[in-house]
């Protein structure tokens, strides 16, 4: 474990790069050979919209990553947050817990929370308008939910009490796991079914990319599936009827055209017809 917090603990911001370009390439390759469905659509066109997004998702993050820093080092120097208030832990089970409340606070609290409330719902909007789910799908955000998304992670480092190792290495998993829930693949449906039951699995996540409610509403999780189970958004759809996109915005100068996508929060508001 020592070695795990020593590298996450001064992890070159190329590694971070590097793994987030490799976890697209090596999914995409895959994909690519041995597709779940088979798209009709440009992909390079596609991938060309939601690497745009992946790269101001970066800028945003990078812009405001002395905030994290800082709230990260404030907690530890002034022994603040869950992990410092819990006795002394094993280094794994003090790694395991503290994944587990990051991706509580920081990503499934989030996500639930822009699906709710109206506001961020249309930043969150832009995601769930994608039509041709592959990995390059992982980080279709506006800028404007990357800025939400990172006051949530603040938000849950300080809540925590995560060191910037931790921090790093949560970053990291969820990269990874992003990358391969919303690949184009499909896994033997034993093998899914099995690991939904620890992690979020690529068919869990894929009912939430199904494009009407209740299904759109449910399997927020990020990293780990526990949070769904435990609090009931976890729901089941048979594969074979899944149906990609949001159902307000179905039509391809809506959901495939970059200039509608960055504008879609400041539009009139549309309901769910279903």
């Amino acid at each position: 474990m020592n070695e795990i917090i020593n590298y996450f603990s001064t992890i070159p911001s190329s590694h971070r790069a590097m793994i987030l370009a490799g976890g697209i390439a090596f999914f995409w390759l895959i994909e690519t050979a041995i597709p779940f469905v088979k798209f009709k659509y440009n992909k390079w066109q596609h991938a060309g919209i939601n690497l745009f997004f992946t790269l101001t998702t970066i800028v945003v993050n990078f812009g405001l990553a002395l905030l994290l820093l800082k709230t990260a080092q404030w907690t530890t120097e002034n022994s603040f947050g869950i992990l410092n208030w819990l006795p002394e832990l094993n280094p794994w089970l003090f790694a395991i817990v503290g994944l587990l409340l990051l991706d509580l606070i920081g990503a499934y609290l989030a996500h639930l929370v822009e699906h709710k409330v109206k506001f961020l719902w249309r930043f969150h909007l832009i995601h769930h308008t994608d039509t041709w789910i592959d990995t390059t799908s992982a980080n279709r955000h506006h800028p404007g939910e990357s800025v939400i998304r990172f006051i949530f992670t603040t938000l849950g480092v300080l809540l925590v009490g995560c060191p910037m190792w931790l921090v790093f290495l949560y970053q990291t998993l969820s990269v990874l796991s992003t990358q391969f829930t919303h690949a184009n693949i499909s896994l033997p449906k034993k093998m899914d079914n099995f690991l939904s039951y620890f992690i979020v699995s690529p068919d869990m996540h894929k009912v939430h990319h199904h494009y009407v409610l209740p299904y759109t509403d449910s399997n927020y999780g990020n990293i780990f599936s526990v949070w769904d189970r435990l609090f009931g958004t976890f729901k089941t759809l048979d594969r074979d009827q899944i149906v990609y996109g949001v159902d307000t915005h179905m039509k391809p100068e809506e959901n495939n055209k970059l200039s509608n996508l960055l504008s879609i929060p400041f539009q009139k508001y549309r309901s769910s017809n279903s």
